[in-house]
C-alpha cells in the first residue's frame, strides 16, 4: 500500500509542475505587455523599463519560473494591479462562495443520480429506463451557461420562484466556515439557511445537471455490465433475494468507477462555474476571472489556473487513495 500512496503521490506533484509550466508559459506568449499594462497607456519608455524590472520580466524565462513557484509555494501569487491588494487574499475572499456553490452542484448531481438510476435499475421498468437515458443525454448536451439564462427566464421572471442574480443572499452575522449554509446551521438560524439555500438552488442546478446525466449513464451501464456477471447467476441460482442481490452484491461493484468520476466531477466543479458565478452575479472565484480576463490582470488568470490545477489533482489523489482501500485489487496492481 506504500507503494500505491507514493506512486500515486509523486504523479501528482509532477502533474502540478507540468501545469505550472504551461500557466507559465500560456500566460508569457500573449503579445501584451502586462508592464505597460500596470504603467498605463500614457507612460514613457523609461517608466515601462522600471515597471518591468520590478516585475522581473526582464530576466530569462527559466529565471522567472523559478522565482514565479518559489513565490507561489510561498504564499505569493502576485498582485492584482486592477484591484489593489494581492491575489491570495481576493481568492481567500471569494474560495468559500465558490466552494459552497460547488458542493451543493456536486451533491444534486451525485445523490440525484445515484437515487434514480438505483431505482430505475430495481424497478426495472423498460419506459422508465428509456427515460432515464433521455434526460441523461438531454442534460449532458445542455451547456449550463444555457441552463442558468433559461432558469432565470423561467423560475424568476415567469413564475418569481426562486430570487434573480442578485447573490448569495444576506450573509450571517457570524462567519465560521464562510459557507452560509453552514454557518447559520452553526448558529441555529434555520430560516437563514433555508434563505442561504434558496439563493443557491438556481445556479447550483444549472451546474449539476450536467454531471448528473453523465453519472446516470455512467452508473447504469455498469449496473447492466455487473448484473450479467456470473456470481449474479449463482446468487439468484441459491435463492438471494431480490433486493439483497441487487444492494449488497450488483450495487456495491457497479458503484467503484461511480466513485472515481464523482470526485473528478467535485474538482471540475470547484473550478469550472465560471460562466454561471456571472450570470447569477456569484461573488466566488469565477467573476474574479472574468473580470481578471477583461481588465488584462495576468496574476488573477495565472493564480486561477494554478489553483484549479491543484484542486483537481488534490482531489484526484484522494479519490485514487480512497478507490485503492475500497478495491483491494487496485492495490495488488
Amino acid at each position: 500500500m506504500i507503494n500505491f500512496l507514493l506512486a500515486r503521490i509523486g504523479s501528482a506533484i509532477i502533474t502540478i509542475f507540468g501545469a505550472s509550466i504551461l500557466a507559465f508559459v500560456i500566460l508569457r506568449a500573449v503579445p501584451t505587455n502586462p508592464a505597460r499594462l500596470i504603467a498605463g497607456p500614457f507612460a514613457n519608455d523609461e517608466v515601462i523599463a522600471q515597471v518591468t524590472s520590478q516585475l522581473g520580466l526582464d530576466k530569462p524565462l527559466f529565471v522567472q519560473y523559478f522565482d514565479y513557484i518559489v513565490s507561489f509555494f510561498a504564499g505569493d501569487w502576485g498582485f492584482s494591479y486592477s484591484a489593489g491588494q494581492p491575489v491570495l487574499s481576493q481568492i481567500v475572499q471569494r474560495l468559500p462562495a465558490s466552494a459552497e456553490l460547488a458542493l451543493y452542484a456536486f451533491l444534486f448531481a451525485f445523490i440525484g443520480a445515484v437515487f434514480v438510476t438505483v431505482l430505475v435499475s430495481f424497478l426495472a421498468s423498460k419506459w422508465l429506463d428509456r427515460l432515464l437515458r433521455l434526460l441523461s443525454f438531454i442534460s449532458v448536451g445542455v451547456p449550463p451557461f444555457w441552463l442558468a439564462l433559461l432558469f432565470l427566464m423561467v423560475f424568476f421572471e415567469q413564475l418569481g420562484w426562486f430570487p434573480g442574480p442578485v447573490g448569495r443572499g444576506p450573509a450571517p452575522g457570524s462567519v465560521h466556515t464562510g459557507l452560509f449554509t453552514i454557518d447559520y446551521l452553526i448558529a441555529g438560524n434555520f430560516s437563514g439557511f433555508a434563505t442561504a439555500l434558496h439563493h443557491l438552488a438556481l445556479p447550483a442546478l444549472a451546474l449539476a445537471l450536467g454531471p448528473f446525466g453523465y453519472l446516470v449513464r455512467l452508473l447504469r451501464a455498469n449496473l447492466l455490465d455487473i448484473v450479467n456477471e456470473p456470481f449474479v447467476t449463482v446468487l439468484h441460482a441459491k435463492g438471494v433475494a431480490p433486493v439483497s442481490t441487487h444492494f449488497q452484491h450488483i450495487l456495491p461493484n457497479a458503484f467503484l468507477p461511480t466513485l472515481t468520476a464523482g470526485g473528478l466531477i467535485l474538482a471540475q466543479l470547484l473550478g469550472g462555474s465560471v460562466l454561471v458565478e456571472r450570470i447569477f452575479v456569484w461573488p466566488g472565484i469565477g467573476t474574479l476571472v472574468i473580470d481578471g480576463i477583461l481588465r488584462q490582470d495576468y496574476a488573477v488568470v495565472q493564480a486561477f489556473i494554478m489553483l484549479s490545477a491543484i484542486i483537481y489533482i488534490g482531489v484526484n489523489l484522494l479519490v485514487d487513495i480512497l478507490y485503492g482501500y475500497v478495491d483491494p485489487r487496485v492495490r495488488r496492481s
